[in-house]
């Protein structure tokens, strides 16, 4: 069972992140957007029993909660407690399974796939640790000609600044890579 060391505040004031002592993931993230998209999913499912949770985002060793903006966090966040101490540690994982939850992106020519190598490597040595300390992550779906397809996960999803300055960030950044890359947020 996973222990709480931490609870964080996020740019987002709508989520906050928990950092456990234990892993509940090896490397694959669990995002979801609604109790439906968590379905199958018994934590996130659990979290989204409780009133006013509206996003649910975890990998390795921590866990974003967004809220609706109507709860109290005092109150919330020992309601959230309840679930995730009660949630089993992450146990061996198959490296052939995180391969194919990370290998997303298929259907690209050879030439795409560098170029997706290339930006998923920039996004994880200098975009990715950033998100990732605020309590959200990036997940690229798609290039297609110069657009980079990105989806936003747990406080990031919902946070004014992630759609606005991060995003010109980013794509600041790739454009050393690609001058004419355009990044859209879906």
């Amino acid at each position: 069972m996973p222990k709480i060391v931490d609870i964080d505040e996020t740019p987002n004031p709508n989520a906050r992140k928990f950092l456990l002592r234990e892993p509940l993931t090896w490397g694959m993230a669990h995002s979801y957007e609604n109790a439906e998209q968590a379905q199958g999913d018994a934590l996130a499912s659990a979290l989204f029993a409780i009133p006013h949770v509206s996003n649910v985002f975890y990998i390795d060793s921590w866990l974003t909660v967004t809220q609706d903006g109507q709860a109290d966090w005092e109150q919330l966040l020992r309601e959230i407690a309840i679930p995730l101490r009660a949630a089993p540690a992450a146990s061996a994982q198959s490296a052939a399974a995180v391969f194919a939850a990370r290998a997303s992106v298929a259907d690209l020519s050879a030439e795409d796939r560098q170029r997706i190598d290339d930006i998923e490597r920039v996004l994880d040595q200098e975009i990715r640790p950033y998100l990732q300390g605020d309590g959200g992550d990036l997940h690229v779906l798609g290039l297609s000609g110069n657009q980079l397809i990105v989806h936003y996960q747990g406080a990031c999803g919902t946070c004014p600044s992630a759609i606005s300055g991060t995003l010109q960030g980013i794509e600041n950044r790739l454009r050393t890579l690609e001058p004419d890359i355009e990044v859209v947020a879906a």
